[in-house]
């Protein structure tokens, strides 16, 4: 770990004070105090991959361009580290709650040019190929799927038999993914520590691994650790309806971040994610 967090651009103003924050599994975070009264957000990694930071500013920057849910502003991005605004943390009451569920609705219809991006996608050390593609069962089997139990397999985290499994979900992806969609705008990486309440009690979002793809991705990720709010859910239905049979293809969708910590973090997630390709495939 580090002493102190890093050297930042000297636009910002001289760092008068810092302390360490939480920032995830993978990162190092500071609140930092500028000269002048001026707080930011800064986490930085030792090791982290060429471009990461500046692919989520860049992601952060394209959420944003939707005016739907609030997202920090992007201060610097360096190799070494992204500081952003600060967010005075809150509570999401009812109204927030509820403004999240029609502003991810907003976000996914604000939609994108294709499945994938301009950019990779980048999930602490893992980075995957985000090449955009006119079908998304392809691009989900071909750009997900298939490099991810691959990797899960190459750390001892997946068994033979469970890549099997996820292959023959890939092989079935045309069958499975349900009624054909637009892209999405989707923040990608929608788990519930990614959505924060401000001190007015309305909703932002940090962390995206920002790509277009199936919107109820990023709703099944939001289902997988932990139960979101009801009151966000029913704001996204009454706003954008999900298609028939969504329900059935939670599981299906979820496979993609239970591969990503099988990667990562090894332990059941390899076993979790077999059994959910199982039920597909």
């Amino acid at each position: 770990m580090s002493g102190g967090p890093p050297a930042l651009p000297s636009e910002l103003g001289r760092v008068t004070g810092a302390r360490r924050v939480s920032g995830g599994d993978l990162n190092e975070a500071w609140a930092v105090e500028l000269e002048g009264g001026g707080r930011a957000f800064v986490k930085t990694r030792t090791g982290a991959p060429p471009g990461e930071y500046a692919t989520e500013a860049a992601g952060l920057a394209w959420l944003g361009e939707a005016g739907a849910v609030r997202v920090p502003r992007v201060l610097a991005a360096g190799d070494d580290h992204l500081a952003l605004e600060w967010i005075e943390p809150g509570t999401l009451g009812a109204p927030g709650a509820q403004e999240l569920g029609r502003g991810l609705a907003a976000l996914h219809q604000a939609g994108a040019p294709a499945f994938g991006a301009a950019w990779p996608m980048h999930l602490g050390p893992v980075v995957l190929s985000n090449e955009p593609c006119g079908d998304w069962p392809a691009f989900y089997a071909q750009r997900r799927l298939l490099p991810l139990a691959a990797r899960a397999r190459d750390a001892g985290a997946m068994s033979a038999a469970g890549v099997r499994a996820v292959e023959r979900v890939a092989e079935r992806m045309s069958e499975l993914a349900g009624p054909p969609e637009p892209p999405a705008r989707l923040h990608g990486d929608l788990w519930g520590g990614n959505v924060l309440a401000g001190s007015d009690g309305r909703p932002w979002l940090i962390d995206p691994a920002a790509h277009g793809g199936h919107r109820e991705v990023d709703l099944a990720m939001l289902r997988l650790f932990g139960a979101p709010d009801p009151r966000t859910l029913a704001a996204y239905a009454e706003a954008h309806p999900l298609a028939a049979g969504h329900e059935e293809r939670v599981e299906l969708w979820q496979l993609l971040p239970l591969l990503v910590h099988a990667v990562l973090f090894g332990g059941g997630y390899g076993a979790s994610a077999e059994r959910a390709a199982r039920r597909y495939g």
